[in-house]
């Protein structure tokens, strides 16, 4: 008799991106004359930099000629792309990371729901809330946690670390000690950030319980504070306690092209086993590698044409950030982030659940953001809108929510 993993049965609903998805479809069927405005899930609008579309188009003429050819990548990547990452995002910024300690994937979100895979399923789990959901399913799928909590809005066996106003949206080290902690930072959804002091001061938890960090920078390129580190591997003793995960959707306009690494130093060690060895293997038996073209296209994200005309991309989503902050702000709602990444997240108006405010800005204004209560159970009352939209639709869609 088959019989299926019954871990996925665990999970509440589909995905929430899915169940938004699905939401804003109906509505838009039923009003077909409705300018409906997304600042909701985190996809970029800005077409790819002129430098990565050269790189491409090469690439791809490289491929239509049997000299210069190629079929299956390397299992970590091509050098040439893990070179330009190591010197660029690491050597440059201080940090002690070697090109064969980064593996080349198809992005952040793959490598950020597959690395639980090297652990075992006794592994106790922590995670910020609101967090992104991507963590907490995992882990669920896989059997590392219990069933889900109806009236906590969460997972039995898995430590929460809230992040409140309170506390500045910040995670504080839990009663009980973790196994594997994740932190993301810049952070969707809060937008906040952390600073090198804050960031230590993790490392140092980690090292000193034999807990693995799994630290999500996919929006490292939107900080704009000096304080605040643009990779872990900026803290002292990292290397020991820490894998990184990084994308180039966010900061190179990649969601559709598909291109992420995730680094693990190979002085990380584990219950006698470095997991660098770990993670190779899985990754060799279960990835064939991103394209070649790809890859080339990341090599020139690195150039310095790229990096101009990235730098000016980012530089755009954030004048978005900075509109949504003070246009929100100027009409009396309560807002964090928009500083150091392309997350807004305000708190709902009159006592408003956070889907009863998705509805009501819908419904009313034609906006679509994302509901806090989808990120976790402290995520309730509290409202997501991202940056990425045009600067038009953003003006627009700010304009809207004043005027409500």
């Amino acid at each position: 008799m088959v019989t299926v993993n019954h871990n996925y049965l665990k999970l509440p609903g589909s995905y929430l991106f899915s169940t938004i998805a699905k939401k804003v479809k109906a509505y838009k069927e039923a009003n077909p004359q409705a300018n409906v405005i997304s600042l909701g899930i985190g996809d970029v609008t800005q077409p790819l930099a002129p430098a990565i579309i050269e790189a491409l188009h090469k690439s791809v003429d490289e491929m239509g000629d049997a000299a210069t050819f190629h079929g299956y990548a390397p299992d970590l990547g091509y050098e040439f792309l893990r070179s330009a990452i190591a010197k660029n995002d690491y050597k440059d910024r201080g940090c002690d990371i070697e090109a064969d300690e980064i593996f080349v994937s198809d992005g952040a979100k793959s490598d950020s729901g597959n690395i639980q895979e090297i652990f075992g399923l006794d592994n106790k789990i922590a995670v910020c809330d609101p967090v992104y959901p991507v963590y907490v399913d995992t882990n669920v799928m896989a059997g590392r946690t219990g069933e889900y909590n109806k009236e906590r809005g969460n997972f039995d066996n898995v430590i929460y670390m809230p992040c409140t106003e309170a506390n500045g949206f910040l995670p504080e080290f839990p009663e009980e000690v973790p196994d594997l902690i994740y932190l993301c930072f810049p952070n969707n959804p809060t937008g906040g950030a952390i600073t090198k002091p804050q960031l230590q001061e993790w490392v140092d938890y980690a090292n000193k319980n034999g807990s693995v960090i799994i630290y999500d920078a996919a929006y490292e390129a939107y900080i704009s504070e000096e304080n605040v580190p643009h990779s872990i591997y900026e803290c002292e003793g990292a290397r020991t306690c820490a894998i990184e995960l990084r994308s180039f959707s966010k900061n190179a306009g990649f969601t559709g092209v598909r291109l992420g690494f995730t680094v693990v130093p190979k002085d990380l060690v584990r219950d006698g086993v470095d997991l660098h060895s770990l993670w190779a293997r899985r990754h060799g038996t279960k990835f064939n590698g991103a394209p070649y073209i790809v890859q080339r296209a990341g090599e020139a994200v690195y150039s310095p044409e790229g990096k101009a005309q990235l730098k000016e991309q980012v530089g755009y989503y954030m004048s978005n950030a900075k509109a949504i902050y003070e246009g929100l702000a100027s009409a009396g709602y309560s807002v964090s982030g928009g500083v150091n990444a392309p997350y807004i997240w305000l708190k709902t108006p009159d006592k408003m659940t956070s889907w009863e405010f998705f509805d009501y800005l819908l419904e009313k204004a034609n906006i679509v953001g994302t509901p806090g209560s989808g990120f976790g159970a402290h995520g309730e009352g509290f409202f997501r809108l991202t940056a990425f939209g045009t600067h038009e639709n953003t003006i627009e869609a700010i304009e809207r929510i004043k005027n409500l």
